[in-house]
């Protein structure tokens, strides 16, 4: 049995793991017979779509515009109403059996759950981050792990100027947050949130969302990563793979590839990329800075890799270069923080070291690297099995088409 998937997602390219969750559910979904249709922002980067017509225009505030057109996109990121006017248009064309959100806040905008209510149309949220609990979306401050608009105090959004150290974005997020629920456009409107991981379902329920209310689903690995082979030897150096942003912890990998006397690899960009260069000049760490590395590229470096490693220092959800290390046949070594370690099964296919702490991040790189290529290898290959069990495409497709049908779905 198959049906018509409304898929919904700020951007309609892949910008990050969201998006990327976005595109293959879209992508799964047509391949198993239903009709995927997305529902995005007007943007260049995007993919070409038939459905393209009926996305709602761009808001990038990072460009220069007018203060009249400033003011213009705060009004469209608290409550859209173009979105609800292009989405009620789509909904009429295509006649969804259910619909599926992904990240739409500061773009789209929660505005569209009513409109989805009134058509009757069974409504799930996949929480890609903890924007439903912190209204700047990271639970971090520059000092840390910061969960202080806990019980609704959400003014200390503004106070520490959470958004981009900008007390205008910072503002507005504020505003946001307090029109969002006091209408309650995420707790009345949403019939499922998935967590893609146990983590972000406890996180969520001790900030009062209701238990039933969350449906836990992980994150999948596309299949092409297992069809295509990566026939590639181990080479001597660790792999980190992602946006150099200070929540990830990168700074602290650099500090630990420095203490340990290991080779360390970085693919990717970001704005702290200027700062971790002069870092590992000035600690003396071997690092080769590869730039963003995508597709085959990136998969080759991760299969050539002792291990990828994950030092994030924010409550990270599911990553999927994680699953993807596995997939690829590799051991992963991750910050015991947030949903990272429930992915790693301790010297089975990984191994955990504490978050923020440079010191015990060697230790942990020291211990991977004294095991043998053969020892190393048989890591990643439970993980390839794990992978294989838990986080396929297959499971997630399976997962998700009996949610719908519990909430009702006919198709």
């Amino acid at each position: 049995m198959s049906g018509t998937l409304l898929a919904i997602n700020n951007y309609f390219y892949r910008r990050g793991g969201a998006e990327a969750i976005f595109l293959d559910q879209l992508d799964m979904f047509e391949r198993a017979g239903w009709r995927a249709v997305p529902f995005s922002m007007q943007h260049p980067n995007n993919l070409q779509s038939e459905w393209s017509p009926y996305f709602v225009p761009e808001i990038e505030f990072g460009r220069q515009s007018s203060l009249a057109t400033k003011v213009g996109h705060s009004v469209e990121v608290i409550y859209s109403r173009k979105a609800r006017t292009h989405l009620n248009a789509l909904i009429d064309a295509v006649r969804p059996d259910v619909a599926h959100a992904h990240n739409l806040y500061h773009h789209i905008s929660p505005s569209i759950f009513p409109l989805l209510k009134q058509k009757g149309i069974p409504t799930v949220l996949t929480a890609h981050d903890l924007k439903l609990a912190c209204p700047a979306y990271k639970m971090l401050s520059p000092q840390g792990i910061c969960e202080k608009c806990r019980g609704g105090r959400i003014y200390n959004v503004l106070l520490n100027r959470c958004m981009k150290q900008s007390i205008p974005l910072s503002g507005l997020v504020m505003v946001e947050t307090a029109v969002h629920r006091a209408l309650g456009l995420y707790r009345r409107y949403i019939d499922k949130i998935v967590v893609p991981s146990r983590f972000y379902g406890a996180k969520l329920a001790e900030w009062g969302w209701a238990e039933d209310q969350l449906a836990y689903i992980p994150n999948f690995v596309e299949q092409a990563i297992f069809d295509r082979p990566f026939m590639v030897a181990e080479g001597d150096y660790f792999l980190f793979a992602g946006r150099l942003a200070p929540e990830k912890g990168i700074g602290t990998l650099i500090r630990a590839a420095a203490l340990s006397g290991q080779r360390l690899h970085i693919a990717g960009t970001g704005p702290e990329e200027a700062p971790l260069r002069a870092l590992a000049q000035q600690s003396g760490a071997d690092v080769e800075f590869l730039g963003y590395l995508t597709g085959t590229q990136l998969h080759e470096a991760i299969a050539g890799a002792k291990a990828l490693v994950l030092p994030s220092e924010w409550y990270e959800n599911a990553p999927v270069s994680l699953l993807e290390a596995y997939a690829l046949g590799r051991p992963v070594i991750g910050a015991n923080i947030g949903g990272i370690p429930e992915l790693i099964k301790e010297n089975i296919t990984g191994m955990t070291a504490r978050p923020s702490d440079p010191d015990d991040l060697a230790r942990v790189l020291t211990a991977m690297d004294g095991l043998s290529a053969q020892d190393r290898s048989d890591m990643g290959q439970a993980g390839r099995v794990w992978v294989q069990q838990e986080f396929s495409q297959r499971a997630y497709l399976e997962r998700t088409t009996q949610l719908y049908h519990q909430l009702g779905a006919t198709f």
